[in-house]
């Protein structure tokens, strides 16, 4: 399990150069006209984590398996697409099969590329693309909730209160406030939400790209998007996608580091995103490592045992008895597994244990 994140924005924002540098391929057609991306792309990457190299190495692992994570590159938003203008709403369903929405805001003048509203205001761009997604949101609630309605005239409980949460959800799109705004408040209604397909309901990542001279410390633009996602309660990166691309030509990680060093930044743009929505939408990694191959595995933070083994085949969960557990730095320490078990820090776990960040665990199970 990794995650799925749908990369948005304007046209000629330097979304899909940027889904080209992430994912280090030329999938995505990049050029200086609106709508050159019409077909969504998509990529995937291994999650860089230095930890689960130094795992392989000290269980002899024969292959190493990162994390994944998922771009998706959706064709740019324009005023008006959710009534069909521009390329029309279609593309608001993909951004409906996504975990996480990253919303590419320009923040560098460049009088050779052209913005469509003719000037550079990021605020003003992020609040375009905002109330497409609320008009589109509003449209399908009323449409939910005119259907359960009628089925509720049975006088089902459930439904009855299924209702009353999404006329919750609406009022708050009514007064121009997003979904995730909405809190719910039993499990129920959480259940609920994640039937219901609000856009405005998912967590946003906002890419601030910048110019190469802006990449370390950002810019005035970069600021105030900044100022804007602590006000939402959502966080901001500040890349250059121009140096992204740089970065994915290089083939080692030696070259791309002493690149870094070279321009003054101490990562690349992909580790930041990656952090941030992992963080983002309370994400985080466990390990598991053998003879055969060492294996990042992304669950939810506070995740339990048993789900976690469910990241790795839904019989592990089903069947779950137990999890053996070593801390990454116990693990390290001990110089593996078997080191662990002789220093007792490999401890034996059940149902109710809750997985941490780098915990290298082995699961027994009945099939």
């Amino acid at each position: 399990m990794g995650f799925n994140c749908g990369i948005v924005g304007l046209p000629n924002v330097g979304k899909s150069t940027l889904f080209n540098a992430l994912t280090a391929t030329a999938a995505a057609q990049a050029a200086n006209f609106p709508f050159c991306t019409i077909e969504p792309n998509v990529g995937k990457v291994g999650v860089p984590d230095a930890r689960l190299d130094i795992i392989a190495k000290i269980g002899n692992s024969a292959k190493i398996v990162p994390t994944q994570l998922e771009f998706v590159d959706i064709a740019g938003l324009v005023k008006g697409a959710s009534k069909g203008e521009g390329l029309g709403n279609q593309f608001l369903t993909n951004i409906r099969e996504t975990d996480a929405i990253i919303h590419v805001l320009r923040c560098f003048e460049d009088d050779d590329i052209t913005h469509v509203d003719g000037s550079v205001d990021p605020i003003r761009d992020a609040e375009t693309i905002e109330t497409e997604l609320l008009l589109a949101d509003l449209e399908s609630i009323e449409k939910q909730i005119g259907n359960l309605e009628r089925k509720a005239k049975g006088g089902d409980k459930e439904l009855i209160g299924q209702v009353e949460f999404m006329k919750r959800i609406k009022a708050a799109l009514d007064e121009g406030n997003a979904a995730r705004t909405v809190a719910a408040e039993n499990e129920d209604e959480a259940r609920w939400a994640k039937t219901m397909g609000m856009l405005t309901a998912k967590k946003i990542l906002y890419v601030c790209n910048v110019n190469e001279d802006d990449a370390a410390a950002g810019n005035a633009f970069s600021q105030q998007v900044e100022e804007m996602a602590k006000a939402q309660g959502s966080q901001s990166v500040v890349i250059c996608a121009a140096i992204e691309s740089e970065i994915a030509q290089l083939e080692s990680a030696e070259e791309r580091a002493e690149f870094l060093e070279t321009i003054g930044l101490e990562e690349a743009g992909l580790d930041r995103i990656i952090r941030a929505g992992y963080s983002l939408l309370g994400l985080h990694t466990y390990f598991t490592c053998g003879p055969k191959e060492a294996r990042a595995w992304t669950v939810r933070t506070g995740a339990k045992a048993p789900e976690a083994a469910g990241a790795i085949h839904t019989d592990f969960e089903k069947g779950f008895i137990k999890a053996e557990v070593i801390g990454y730095n116990d693990f390290v320490e001990a110089g593996g597994e078997q080191g662990a078990k002789d220093t007792g820090k490999m401890r034996q776990e059940g149902k109710e244990y809750v997985v941490c960040d780098g915990d290298v665990i082995l699961f027994r199970f009945n099939v």
